[in-house]
């Protein structure tokens, strides 16, 4: 415990120290290790994450309901042994948040991005590689890569989730989108039709294979 204390002073002092968090998201608590791990949390990024989110370690102390023994031992059975690691992936989707839909400030968006990805390699590093959620969880990190200008690691981690469900259409959605705005349409074509064939007739899918062939659409590169 002593040691855990102390790990978390020295992130809170590294934290506190970044130039970025002399701003902070308008009308939001800084967030921080030591908030993190000892709240309060804001009612309205709880609200944006899963419901599950709420019985998982450290975060159901605050969360309304979190402590329910009954969500609790329902969700451990959902995702196993994992699920003791899994408000690591909750914090990045609420750091993710905080960088597409509250920050103001570019260095400030940039900054929660970038610090979600640890987070994201957290579960990403402990789970079995067929964890149920292990697709959307690459998924999510791939396009914070991307919003990083960091876009080969994205493809990667885009692909890897595909892979390991191919029917699950996100990946593909976003593979077709990342390559559509760097110019590379055949290849954004190529993923949405193999999304297409692994998941037949998806929505999404198919509406982003039609925007190709409209007018005005990007144009491959050579």
């Amino acid at each position: 415990m002593k040691v855990v204390r102390a790990l978390l002073a020295v992130a809170c002092t590294a934290f506190a120290a970044s130039p970025v968090f002399a701003q902070e998201v308008p009308g939001y608590a800084t967030m921080n290790p030591h908030m993190l791990v000892n709240g309060p949390y804001d009612i309205r990024e709880l609200a944006m994450l899963p419901k599950w989110c709420y019985h998982t370690q450290l975060i159901r102390v605050h969360a309304p309901g979190g402590m329910n023994k009954v969500e609790i031992d329902r969700w451990q059975a959902v995702f196993g042994d994992t699920f003791q690691h899994m408000h690591h992936y909750c914090w990045a989707m609420m750091k993710s948040n905080r960088g597409n839909l509250l920050a103001r400030d570019p260095k400030v968006r940039q900054f929660f991005l970038n610090d979600a990805l640890g987070e994201f390699d957290y579960v990403i590093e402990r789970a079995a590689p067929d964890f149920l959620l292990m697709p959307e969880i690459l998924t999510k990190k791939a396009d914070n890569l991307i919003k990083l200008s960091r876009g080969e690691e994205a493809v990667l981690m885009l692909e890897r989730a595909a892979s390991l469900k191919p029917d699950y259409w996100p990946p593909y959605a976003r593979l077709g989108d990342y390559y559509r705005e760097i110019g590379q349409s055949t290849k954004a074509r190529e993923a949405l039709e193999a999304g297409l064939k692994a998941a037949p007739g998806t929505p999404a899918l198919t509406r982003r294979l039609a925007e190709l062939s409209s007018p005005g659409s990007s144009k491959s590169s050579p």
